[in-house]
């Protein structure tokens, strides 16, 4: 009974320590890629967006092919 016991403090703490920052920020983390400000910084992006370029490639180098990873940018 003193482990269970134990188990359930630790587990209660540790989902304590988890919701500080938000707590504290007000607000919940952006999980979503295409609204996260971060990961627009690193340059990923969701499936939906890439699906839609790979969609506007016509095979040919342009200037939509720049992002698409495709083509090298030394390639015209």
């Amino acid at each position: 009974m003193k482990t269970v016991l134990a188990a359930i403090l630790i587990l209660a703490a540790a989902i304590a320590l988890m919701c500080v920052g938000i707590i504290f920020k007000g607000k919940f983390p952006e999980t979503e890629v295409s609204r996260n400000e971060n990961m627009k910084k690193l340059g990923i992006k969701c499936m939906r967006e890439q699906e839609e370029e790979i969609k506007s490639c016509t095979g040919k180098y342009s200037e939509d092919c720049v992002g698409c990873g495709f083509y090298n940018n030394k390639e015209k």
